[in-house]
């Protein structure tokens, strides 16, 4: 049965690595259109890091942030929204920095940073086409965090740092890998897989009838609230082995390829 919507990641998925969209993908977007297949957007990034990207793929639907902390409606409108508990949020913060990774904190609509300095601010800047601002100290902030990240170089760091953290915060809040080089802390809530719920229900469509397609363990969530899951090339086999479907990778018109073959199965 052909998929009425589509759910897919951003960064490693639908963009390539240079954070920008490959002509096949904006066709494949209008591919899609002409199939009657509505396309939504669920990312790490926040909302706003989403709005360059709505007019190529002609986009009219909802969106989410922060790893679906955060969904608007095509207006901009909150319509689920979901913050950390603070005594989680303040763990999360003293131990990603007691692990050596850089934290940054997404509170109140701001990109909170203490090092200016610090790896990847920016490549992620480019991405999410957002300032930041450098605080001395991130107390005031940790009641209406939507996001907490933290982010190195170091590779193994960061998963052991995720590891550890996953289990000291038990049921408080959801650690998750966006990328290698990062660990995502939100509300236990706030995971693809309920953002993409969230979204079918506002355009009437069963979440049986919902594609999704990701490349990272963040999108695992969102694989299994889809009737219908597709990995991008460059995913990890544990993503791929949770996917009815793998495809080439970003950088090698993976999304158009997916895009067709979804289309393909009416």
């Amino acid at each position: 049965m052909r998929p009425r919507l589509l759910v897919s990641d951003v960064d490693g998925t639908i963009v390539r690595h240079d954070r920008h969209l490959a002509p096949s993908t904006i066709l494949a977007a209008a591919r899609l259109r002409q199939a009657g297949i509505r396309l939504a957007l669920i990312s790490s990034r926040p909302p706003g890091g989403l709005a360059l990207l709505r007019t190529p793929l002609g986009l009219d639907t909802p969106c989410a942030g922060f790893n679906g902390a955060l969904v608007q409606d095509a207006a901009g409108q909150t319509v689920a929204e979901h913050t950390i508990p603070e005594d989680a949020c303040r763990e999360a913060v003293a131990r990603l920095e007691r692990d050596g990774l850089d934290v940054w904190v997404f509170a109140g609509g701001e990109w909170l940073l203490r090092d200016a300095q610090a790896a990847y601010i920016a490549r992620e800047q480019l991405s999410i086409s957002m300032g930041w601002r450098v605080v001395p100290d991130f107390t005031p902030y940790l009641g209406s965090a939507h996001k907490v990240m933290g982010s190195s170089k170091d590779f193994a760091r960061c998963a052991k740092a995720a590891t550890g953290l996953s289990l000291a915060l038990g049921g408080q809040a959801v650690v998750l890998r966006s990328q290698d080089y990062y660990v995502d802390v939100t509300h236990p809530r706030a995971n693809k897989g309920e953002a993409a719920k969230v979204i079918a229900g506002l355009l009437g469509i069963d979440p049986a009838e919902m594609a999704a397609i990701g490349d990272m363990p963040n999108d695992l969530p969102m694989f299994a609230a889809a009737g219908l899951a597709v990995a991008m090339g460059n995913a990890s086999d544990a993503v791929k082995a949770a996917a009815a479907i793998t495809v080439a990778d970003n950088d090698s018109d993976g999304w158009a390829e997916a895009v067709d073959r979804i289309i393909a199965l009416g």
